[in-house]
């Protein structure tokens, strides 16, 4: 069956080329909510178990998912409280994990390419930069991510209504001025500095379920008790 849209009516026609009842189109029409619905909750679904995957240290179980879902919505966003993170983001990350540094480049640039103020991607950047030999460029992106990030969170702990349940012991802003202090000391200990940019960077990605769950479990909690 070929869909024809002409002058903002949809026909279809039969392989015979007779026009079929137009209730059959208004019918089609009618369910693509339904339709969209399904796709976003796969999609949602898709993205949640890439992300377990990722932090149980599966990045090629988890790169699956993730390709799946940029192929499918490029321009997909998982939302995180006052966070937020886009799918090339989780593509370039899961590929920088498995040591494909050309491809998490170009996979982190395209997600900047759509949210400059995706904080993770510069920094994931950043360190992909770094581990392929770019360090000056390398060093610039952490340095922007981390600062991006320690103020993303500032914001979502002072005016967020869930803010309380992020980051409480201050863990991951500590390790954030430690390592921008690094970044603005004469010598830069690579290994060091990498390795505290990939831990923020899994924190920050464990911290997004933490608070969700500590919020969920303070609602629950009877007042009466």
């Amino acid at each position: 069956m070929i869909r024809k849209i002409i002058t903002g009516k949809l026909f279809c026609r039969n392989p015979r080329g007779s026009a079929m009842n137009t209730r059959s189109s208004f019918a089609w029409i009618s369910i693509l909510p339904f339709l969209y619905s399904c796709t976003s909750a796969r999609l949602a679904g898709e993205m949640q178990t890439g992300r377990q995957a990722l932090l149980k240290n599966q990045p090629d179980v988890a790169s699956t998912y993730f390709q799946h879902v940029a192929e499918t919505d490029p321009n997909y966003v998982m939302r995180h409280g006052g966070f937020q993170e886009g799918v090339w983001t989780y593509v370039g990350r899961a590929q920088y994990l498995t040591g494909n540094f050309p491809e998490a480049r170009q996979s982190l640039e395209k997600a900047l390419s759509r949210d400059n103020d995706d904080y993770l991607a510069r920094l994931y950047l950043g360190l992909t930069l770094a581990r392929s030999g770019d360090q000056t460029r390398g060093l610039k992106e952490i340095e922007g991510g981390m600062k991006g990030i320690f103020h993303q969170l500032q914001l979502i702990i002072a005016y967020n209504t869930p803010g309380q349940y992020w980051d409480p012991d201050g863990k991951i802003r500590a390790e954030i001025q430690r390592s921008l202090a690094v970044i603005a000391g004469k010598e830069i200990d690579w290994q060091k500095l990498i390795s505290s940019g990939e831990w923020v960077g899994l924190k920050m990605e464990e911290e997004s379920d933490m608070a969700r769950r500590d919020e969920i479990n303070d609602h629950d909690v009877d007042p009466g008790v």
